[in-house]
């Protein structure tokens, strides 16, 4: 798929549209539920289909891409970067 030069740069180009799509879906990434319902739920109106189709062709390909990474001893870092520890 890429060499290994191009992961960071194709991992932040994907999570940027992956987060994109999400906003449009109204899917909070945290929540693998909301994610789960959006997959998975046919739309009637084409716009919001295509959103949802899209969301969910990106979530595959980063979870391809993620493989990869790991199959060549690469960390990929979370597409949900961690919450704030607050004191």
């Amino acid at each position: 798929m890429s060499g290994f030069e191009h992961y960071e740069r194709e991992l932040a180009e994907l999570d940027h549209e992956i987060r994109r799509y999400a906003a449009i879906c109204g899917v909070n990434l945290a929540n693998r539920y909301e994610i789960d319902a959006c997959v998975s739920a046919h739309h009637d109106s084409w716009q919001d289909d295509k959103a949802r189709e899209s969301l969910k062709g990106l979530l595959i390909l980063r979870i391809k891409l993620e493989a990869e990474m790991i199959e060549l001893g690469f960390s990929p870092p979370s597409l949900i970067p961690p919450a704030p520890v607050v004191d």
